[in-house]
C-alpha cells in the first residue's frame, strides 16, 4: 500500500513540474514574438527681430529709445525767436529697421511740456510723403490735431516691415509748432514727445 501511495505522489509531481515546464515554455515563446519600434520629434524655435528707427531727415536713421536720447528735430529757422501766431514745423521719419520681421503699430504715449513758455505753444502731426515736404504750412493725413496742447495727444499709424532684409517703409510725420497770442516775451519752451511701437502679425 505504501509504494502505490509513493508512486503516485511521485507521478503528481512530475505532472506538474511538466505543467510547469509548459507554461514556462508557452511564456517563452510569447517574449520572442514581441516586437518594438519608435518614433521621436523634435522642434526648434528662434526669435523674430523688432525694431524702429528715427531720422530727422529721412535719410540718416538712429535708435533713440529713451527720453535722455530724443532726436533733437530740426525745427525751420527762428524758431528759436518766435513771436505770436508763428508756425514752424519740423520732421520725424520712423520706419522698421531691415533685421525687423514683424509689421507694427505705433501710438503716441508720451507728451509733455516744459518751461515759461510751454502754455503758449500748441502743435499738431500730420503725415507727409518726405521730410522735405514738412512746411509750417504743409497739409497731410492728420495724426494729431492742431491745436493740440504740449502735454497732451494721442496717435495711431502702421509701419510695415520691410522683405528680404531691407528696411521697412518710412512715415514721415510733420510736427507743427504754433506759438499762442500770449506767448512770452524772452522765454521759452520745450515739448518731448514719446512714441510706443507694438509688433504685430
Amino acid at each position: 500500500m505504501s509504494t502505490a501511495t509513493t508512486d503516485n505522489s511521485r507521478g503528481r509531481k512530475v505532472r506538474a513540474l511538466l505543467a510547469g515546464g509548459l507554461v514556462l515554455g508557452v511564456g517563452a515563446a510569447v517574449t520572442l514574438a514581441a516586437w518594438t519600434d519608435q518614433e521621436w520629434a523634435i522642434g526648434e524655435f528662434g526669435a523674430g527681430s523688432f525694431n524702429v528707427e528715427g531720422s530727422t531727415d529721412g535719410s540718416a536713421f538712429a535708435d533713440h529709445d529713451s527720453e535722455a536720447g530724443a532726436a533733437q528735430l530740426e525745427f525751420e529757422v527762428d524758431a528759436d525767436n518766435l513771436t505770436p501766431e508763428d508756425v514752424v514745423a519740423a520732421p520725424f521719419v520712423l520706419r522698421l529697421d531691415d533685421a525687423t520681421t514683424y509689421d507694427a503699430t505705433v501710438e503716441l504715449t508720451d507728451a509733455a511740456g516744459s518751461g515759461a513758455n510751454a502754455a503758449h505753444l500748441t502743435y499738431g502731426i500730420i503725415e507727409v510723403g518726405s521730410a522735405a515736404e514738412c512746411t509750417d504750412d504743409a497739409t497731410g493725413s492728420a495724426i494729431v490735431p492742431a491745436g493740440t496742447a504740449l502735454d497732451s495727444g494721442t496717435a495711431g499709424f502702421d509701419l510695415v516691415a520691410g522683405a528680404d532684409g531691407e528696411a521697412g517703409a518710412p512715415v514721415t510725420l510733420c510736427f507743427q509748432v504754433t506759438a499762442g497770442p500770449d506767448l512770452l516775451q524772452g522765454e521759452t519752451g520745450t515739448a518731448t514727445w514719446g512714441f510706443t511701437a507694438t509688433s504685430v502679425e
